[in-house]
């Protein structure tokens, strides 16, 4: 079970904190849609999301070579509560647009 201070320095890493706004706004993503849309290096959104998973905050489902994650729907309301309202706060707007502007986005065909 995730205490709220594993959450909230789990937050306090902007990487993280991307992360988990991407996922609550597009439910599910593949690794390779992390690494298009925070322009990052997939070891090091691996690793972040591998923190957030080791928590209990996201979870994953392999489908061929890619992962993909999730927020955890055993996740507490309290937990959700504060996504949504980091969501409305810092908002996401940036980060769905570079997604949406990815070739071959996994839901067409991440191969």
């Amino acid at each position: 079970m995730i205490t709220s201070e594993s959450f909230f320095r789990a937050l306090s890493d902007p990487t993280r904190l991307r992360c988990l706004l991407l996922l609550l706004s597009e439910q599910e993503i593949c690794v390779c849609e992390f690494v298009h849309a925070l322009e990052l290096s997939q070891p090091r959104v691996s690793r972040h999301l591998g923190h957030l998973r080791d928590l209990g905050v996201v979870t994953t489902e392999r489908r061929g070579q890619w992962m993909y994650y999730r927020l955890n729907p055993a996740l507490p309301p309290w937990a959700r509560d504060v996504l949504a309202a980091a969501f409305q706060a810092e908002g996401v707007r940036d980060l769905r647009q570079r997604l949406a502007s990815m070739p071959n986005r996994p839901s067409i065909s991440c191969d």
